[in-house]
């Protein structure tokens, strides 16, 4: 601490020198060194403003996932050309899933949530959202391109992408692809166009987030409005996967207040 005074000091010193002429240089007042000093005493360490608790609480939460081994997560089930490869696959009741490196696929709004369709009678597996035809999509984790394929009633042309954290994204409805199968890919990396081809009314992406082949509604782990997870870890729990998640605080519900007519003061008046 006396090092750090004795360089704020000696800078000051230094400013005053490079700015005033030697000979119109003014003297400081006597009592400058020691507001100086005082100055320095109340200011806090850095470490006052970093909430420890929050952080050791974040690493604890990122050290409870398993990391998966490379060669487990790109080995089995890769050869399969199906959206949903693992077929009778054993799927664990719940699994902790590390999602903290999210880049957004693309910034557009929701257009379309997940979840049954009475219009067109079916599940909607993703979620879509609004672009341009042309508009770059990205990658959503770090990952493999796993599949590029065109599909004329369903996706059109879309992108698989099995990633580091055992997950898999889909991406549908695009104009032109950027990557191949089995390339590399970071998140953020563009993967391909956006478009309106497949069983689409429109141009717009619909993108899915799927483990083990079950479509995980989106909205339980990301937050389209802000573009951010919800949390750097997502617990998959397989009673609950095709369910939207609430994070915001519950509203306390409040009252209504009755209140009783008021009797007029007014007299009647009649007619003479």
């Amino acid at each position: 601490m006396t090092l750090i005074k004795n360089i704020a000091i000696a800078t000051v010193s230094l400013i005053a020198t490079a700015i005033l002429p030697a000979q119109a240089q003014y003297r400081l007042p006597d009592t400058h060194n020691n507001q100086h000093q005082d100055l320095l005493a109340s200011q806090k360490p850095l470490a006052a403003d970093i909430n420890v608790a929050n952080t050791l609480k974040y690493l604890s939460e990122l050290s409870r996932v398993e990391k998966p081994d490379e060669g487990e997560v790109f080995g089995e089930y890769w050869n399969s050309q199906s959206v949903n490869p693992y077929g009778n696959a054993e799927i664990p009741a719940v699994k902790d899933i590390d999602v903290s490196g999210y880049v957004p696929p693309i910034s557009g709004r929701v257009t379309s949530n997940y979840g049954y369709r009475p219009r067109f009678g079916r599940v909607h597996r993703g979620i879509d959202l609004k672009l341009n035809v042309g508009d770059t999509v990205r990658a959503a984790f770090d990952g493999k391109i796993r599949l590029t394929k065109f599909e004329r009633r369903g996706y059109g042309y879309y992108v698989v992408i099995r990633h580091d954290n055992g997950m898999e994204t889909v991406y549908g409805h695009l104009s032109k692809f950027l990557v191949k199968p089995d390339q590399r890919v970071k998140a953020g990396e563009p993967i391909a166009l956006g478009g309106n081809t497949g069983r689409s009314t429109g141009p717009h992406l619909h993108f899915e987030t799927r483990y083990m082949g079950m479509a995980i509604n989106p909205t339980a782990i990301i937050d389209f409005e802000n573009n951010v997870t919800h949390k750097d870890v997502f617990t998959f729990e397989k009673k609950t996967y095709e369910k939207a998640q609430k994070y915001t605080p519950k509203k306390r519900a409040t009252k209504r207040r009755t209140t009783t007519a008021r009797k007029s003061s007014r007299k009647k008046t009649t007619k003479k």
